[in-house]
């Protein structure tokens, strides 16, 4: 039987009826098919338990390639690997982070902006702002003296945060992230205000080593016991090697209600590269992004 394409009609007033009548058509099947499928399975419920098991809807998780390096967190490997890493004396004996906010040379309001957000966003931070002649070197010597636990710098250019580099006291390791997606506190619609509680954290599909110590490392930025009477959450979700980071906050609204209330400020990271020891450019990287390692979108890092 010949099928009219409604592309294919010259007069518009035509090719609408046309289209619409076949969209009403299809629509009208799409129905009936269900209805007949509801009445089987109605007399026969084997047949909607067969359909419900082959209705497998595709994620991303299911659709990922197979990926060695993806762990278990029970796995007696890694719990070896958290015994001794760099972060171990933060879950082993209880060391407090301390971390130093600071941005690149000659910064613009909008670097000093995005580094007071994120003061907010860590307990137990401070800003210093950076001398023109001052090396990142220079930083880290004196945040070794000070005891400070970690430096985040933000990376600006053309008045745009761009990347932050990350530093782990006193041995590294050194993350380089790219900075995308950034709304500040008063750019989000109906945004909340923070307080000074610390908040709890959450992190989503952190699955592979190096996920896994990306995820280590978030977890040593906030203290050990979040304090739940302010309800404050902070979230990192990895998605196809996007790190998300959002803050909210829940509002009572009476005692059977509860709504999250997002705070900010709300960014996204890409990890481009992880280094051993503190900065140096001539330094030992344990893992550094390349285009030529995306050979498939179903293929994750993290």
């Amino acid at each position: 039987m010949y099928k009219v394409v409604p592309s294919q009609i010259k007069n518009k007033i035509k090719r609408e009826e046309i289209h619409a009548k076949q969209k009403q058509l299809k629509s009208r099947k799409k129905i009936e098919e269900r209805l007949r499928r509801q009445k089987e399975e109605a007399e026969d419920p084997e047949k909607k338990k067969e359909r419900l098991a082959k209705n497998i809807p595709r994620t991303l998780e299911n659709v990922r390639e197979f990926d060695e390096t993806i762990v278990d967190a029970e796995d007696l490997e890694v719990l070896e690997d958290e015994a001794s890493d760099e972060f171990s004396k933060y879950f082993q004996e209880g060391v407090s982070p301390k971390m130093l906010i600071t941005t690149n040379k000659r910064p613009s309001k909008v670097g000093y902006d995005f580094a007071s957000e994120l003061i907010d966003v860590f307990p137990n931070s401070n800003f210093v702002r950076r001398k023109n002649q001052v090396s990142i070197k220079q930083i880290i010597e004196f945040c070794n003296n000070r005891n400070y636990t970690d430096i985040l710098v933000v990376n600006e250019e053309k008045k745009v945060p761009y990347a932050i580099t990350l530093i782990h006291l006193p041995e590294g390791p050194t993350a380089y992230f790219k900075l995308t997606s950034i709304k500040l506190n008063n750019e989000i619609e109906g945004h909340g205000r923070s307080s000074c509680h610390k908040p709890e954290l959450i992190l989503n599909n952190f699955n592979t080593r190096l996920g896994h110590t990306i995820g280590r490392w978030f977890q040593a930025l906030f203290p050990h016991v979040p304090e739940f009477k302010g309800r404050q959450v902070a979230t990192f979700h990895n998605q196809r090697d996007f790190i998300f980071f959002r803050r909210h906050r829940y509002v009572f609204k009476n005692k059977d209600r509860t709504e999250l209330q997002e705070i900010g400020p709300r960014f996204t990271l890409k990890l481009k590269w992880l280094q051993k020891g503190t900065f140096d450019k001539n330094g030992e990287y344990e893992w550094m992004f390349k285009s030529e390692l995306e050979t498939s979108r179903r293929k994750f890092f993290l």
